[in-house]
């Protein structure tokens, strides 16, 4: 018997559990896969001596923050004040939010979240630096900020080290901050680049009086080049967790090292080389990574996600000899992670082939 068909029977009976007690689609997390992801990243950070904040956006659980703090992570990275919120409500201190905080609503939420955390948040204007001191005045105490520095990835964050300085200034010089440090998010191939920027923004902040005690890089793509920045004191990673499509196709990570599948059941066969799962965009998204199809099944690795209806995936199975039947179920592995766990309230927990539990996606849909 072939691996494929060995691993296929041995879950069988648990397919057939989860979808008695949680019907499918159901979206399921591999503990002892996500324990070792978590140790592999830890282990890397410590080999570098760079510190471990990992990011929530993707579990976005306390729990599985706080296992990732019992591994030796110094804290977490959230990207919306709401997850910081409910990461807070569940025990978790020293969060750094990765994102520029806006608006007076916002800015009164940062400041009550202050009272009982550390809290650093990130900026890239002098807007929203303008408004940080009401957070720090409401806290009662001092906010860190650090300054969002772009090198190459486009996305958020200062393009010059001059202007990262300045801004620097600017925070060093308002009441109620302290500026703490920069936050990178080097492309993949930008990590010479982002060295020479981050030299020139220090020799900028010595001429200052200042100094940066946080210099933090992001990324789980990235985690090969842990360390190779000389200077950067932690690492964001958030996908590892889990990891996805998109990670094995960055060579990051393996399918075997991939801890979160969906659970789809084949629900028509109306042609010899067509199907439909009951899993469409509202489950697996239609974010698609850049990749080809909208995910893997493992039971059937090449048959294709063709495309999505909202609660309809369109299998191509063309290229697959072996077909499943209506009624099988099988196992997803999603492209991106990510944007799947935001589609649901909980995940289903097991070991292996054993069925465990289920645990809430507490920080869903956090979009403020």
């Amino acid at each position: 018997m072939s691996a494929l068909a060995e691993d296929r029977l041995r879950h069988e009976t648990l397919k057939d559990e989860i979808a008695r007690i949680y019907g499918t689609p159901a979206v399921v997390i591999d503990l002892d896969k996500v324990e070792a992801n978590i140790a592999r990243l830890q282990a890397v950070c410590d080999a570098k001596g760079v510190a471990n904040r990992p990011h929530i956006k993707t579990h976005k659980s306390p729990e599985l923050a706080r296992l990732q703090i019992e591994a030796g992570a110094r804290g977490i990275t959230c990207q919306k004040l709401g997850e910081a919120e409910v990461m807070a409500d569940g025990g978790i201190d020293d969060i750094l939010i990765s994102y520029n905080i806006l608006g007076e609503q916002k800015l009164g939420r940062l400041g009550h979240l202050q009272r009982r955390v550390r809290m650093i948040v990130a900026a890239d204007n002098p807007v929203t630096i303008a408004g940080l001191p009401q957070a720090a005045e409401i806290a009662g105490r001092d906010l860190e900020v650090v300054v969002e520095c772009d090198t190459g990835r486009q996305r958020a964050g200062v393009e010059t080290p001059g202007e990262a300085v300045e801004l620097a200034k600017l925070i060093a010089g308002s009441k109620g901050l302290r500026f703490a440090g920069f936050l990178m998010y080097p492309p993949e191939d930008g990590w010479a680049r982002t060295q020479v920027f981050l030299d020139t923004a220090n020799a900028g902040l010595r001429e200052a009086g200042l100094e940066a005690s946080i210099v933090s890089t992001g990324g789980s793509p990235n985690i090969p080049h842990i360390g190779e920045l000389k200077g950067a004191t932690e690492h964001r990673a958030g996908t590892s967790i889990f990891n996805d499509r998109m990670q094995v196709a960055a060579g990051v990570a393996s399918l075997a090292d991939c801890a979160l599948t969906v659970y789809a059941t084949v629900v028509s066969r109306a042609g010899p080389e067509r199907g439909i799962l009951d899993s469409g965009s509202k489950t697996l998204t239609s974010d698609s990574g850049g990749l080809d199809g909208h995910g893997h099944i493992l039971e059937y690795p090449a048959a294709r996600i063709a495309k999505f209806a909202e609660e309809h995936g369109f299998l191509d199975l063309s290229a697959s000899n072996d077909r499943p039947g209506v009624g099988e179920i099988v196992r997803v592995v999603p492209n991106h992670v990510c944007v799947v766990v935001n589609m649901v309230d909980r995940l289903v927990t097991v070991r292996g082939d054993r069925l465990i539990g289920d645990l809430p996606v507490a920080a869903r849909g956090k979009l403020v």
